[in-house]
């Protein structure tokens, strides 16, 4: 019990700390960035700490991986890393961001889909209360119940829930990767190897006016150490442990209070009661998906 709390903390953890994604990306684009541009010095600068890392910590052999450890850590970083960044920022340019965060949290209900048909989790009435609550929260929080404001462009719909699609993949090949022979370390870093490789091939620095100006690149060493490298090294520690992959988008929905919050105290953004409302469905799911009712206690064997 304490190894579940434990690990689903360490999701939690990750979770908050992608909540500060926002942040970092809107100081890289002041600074003269392009949404192209930022994903990639995030996962190029991400790689090279990560790499360094388990470098210093384990050695070479820590990269000495199993082929099917090895394709994990490819999937994660081309379909989980690179293609979701690339729909997610496509969602964002033509839905407009409110819209492009809901459809994203759709991504529960697909890992719970992949869950069932990959991992034969068992699906209570419990969970799916839990992910209806989470996903009205998520977008309560978002929207703070203002629909008027949403752009509905259908290609910016079809982005979006593709967005959600492939971050649903992210715990699912998690798990595969971390139940293989790679520490969190080598997974994190293979992760972003393959996501720089992916991303490069789309040549993101021609979507600047000037790519090696030094604040993009200061503001994109904070983006590749706080919400990329320490939040996959506890993402990853948690997955290698947990065996009920639905419940992992949830309790990481937390990056949407956290992004909402900073926003309001660093941004100045609108917010009311309705946003507040779904802050607390949010954290209401993430209880409701780790308590366990109506379990009784097994009764202690009687002394001889």
């Amino acid at each position: 019990m304490k190894s579940d709390f434990r690990n689903y903390l360490f999701v939690f953890i990750a979770g908050s700390l992608w909540g500060t994604i926002g942040f970092w990306v809107k100081m890289m684009q002041a600074n003269g960035s392009s949404s192209a541009y930022t994903s990639f010095v995030r996962m190029l600068l991400g790689c090279v700490i990560l790499v360094a890392i388990t470098l210093i910590k384990d050695g070479f052999k820590a990269f000495k991986v199993s082929r099917g450890t090895l394709i994990s850590c490819m999937l994660l970083g081309f379909i989980c890393q690179g293609l979701y960044n690339l729909m997610y920022s496509s969602a964002v340019n033509t839905a407009g961001m409110a819209l492009a965060s809901v459809l994203l949290y759709t991504a529960p209900i697909f890992t719970a889909i992949e869950s069932k048909l990959f991992f034969r989790e068992k699906f209570s009435a419990k969970k799916y209360v839990a992910l209806l609550i989470n996903i009205m929260g998520c977008a309560l929080t978002v929207t703070g119940g203002k629909l008027g404001g949403l752009s509905f462009a259908v290609i910016g719909i079809v982005y979006g829930v593709a967005a959600g699609f492939l971050y649903s993949l992210t715990p699912v090949f998690g798990r595969i990767a971390a139940s293989g022979d790679g520490t969190p370390f080598s997974i994190s870093s293979y992760n972003f190897i393959f996501a720089t490789i992916f991303l490069a091939l789309f040549r993101p620095w021609n979507t600047v006016a000037n790519p090696w100006e030094p604040k993009i690149w200061l503001w994109g060493l904070g983006f590749a150490i706080i919400p990329t490298a320490i939040s996959y090294l506890f993402y990853y520690d948690a997955m290698a442990h947990i065996k009920e992959t639905s419940k992992v988008p949830v309790i990481a929905s937390v990056e949407t209070v956290i992004a909402t919050i900073l926003g309001i105290v660093i941004f100045r953004e609108n917010f009311g009661a309705v946003n507040v409302i779904g802050m607390l469905c949010v954290f209401g799911s993430i209880a409701l998906m780790n308590l366990d009712f109506g379990k009784k206690k097994e009764p202690k064997p009687d002394k001889a």
